[in-house]
């Protein structure tokens, strides 16, 4: 069974649109790696927010970890307990501690503080933050601060981390420390790994690549 099934899917914005999404399809095994490339305004992101389930799908199925996300009753309970998520810009709080950001997706479940802070400073040692748990977003940076998002997502043991464009705002040298924590982090959680990135040298290290054009998706070489 796919730990992803996605089934002709579309997605459109507005009125008299074209379809953002047409007829997309995919399936991602439980532990694999798999990249999605393509232009701006291809449809990439939107795959990846409705794989997180922010937003809804005009047609079609997705299934994530056994779960068809068309009756989902509780989005929020959905994300905090399956997926991660890590953007381009890591949307971290610039006011709160590396550490605090850490612990934002464990308010609500049963850990105690205690137990929050202790998970999120082995996660900040995991991604090599080891002694910084006490800076604020602008004193780290980009490369680290993109260390943040990623401890962030694995804060509650998700089985899928979704990726959009986790290295696109980094330098050469960040880039490789955070493709080498993925790589890292799925041999040692054995997360399944969907991302979206422009990049060829980054898409390569995963176990497939596709190319989203036209709202469409195709295995990339094809």
């Amino acid at each position: 069974m796919s730990e992803i099934r996605v089934a002709g899917v579309r997605k459109r914005f507005g009125r008299g649109n074209a379809d953002v999404l047409r007829g997309v399809d995919l399936e991602v095994a439980a532990g694999e790696w798999v990249a999605i490339m393509g232009s701006s305004g291809s449809g990439k992101s939107t795959l990846l927010h409705l794989l997180a389930a922010l937003d809804d799908a005009d047609q079609g199925e997705i299934e994530v970890a056994g779960r068809d996300l068309r009756r989902l009753r509780d989005p929020n309970h959905y994300r905090r307990d399956t997926i991660g998520l890590v953007f381009q810009l890591h949307d971290l709080l610039p006011h709160l501690s590396a550490e605090e950001n850490v612990e934002i997706p464990m308010f609500g479940t049963a850990r105690s503080r205690a137990d929050r802070r202790t998970a999120a400073r082995r996660l900040l040692a995991e991604v090599g933050l080891a002694g910084k748990e006490h800076r604020r977003p602008p004193e780290l940076s980009g490369g680290e601060r993109q260390r943040v998002a990623l401890a962030r997502a694995l804060a509650n043991d998700p089985r899928i981390l979704l990726a959009d464009e986790p290295t696109g705002s980094l330098d050469p040298e960040a880039v490789e420390n955070v493709m080498d924590l993925l790589r890292r982090l799925r041999e040692e959680h054995g997360v399944t790994i969907v991302m979206v990135t422009h990049a060829p040298e980054v898409a390569a290290a995963a176990d497939r690549s596709y190319t989203m054009a036209d709202g469409t998706l195709a295995v990339r070489g094809t």
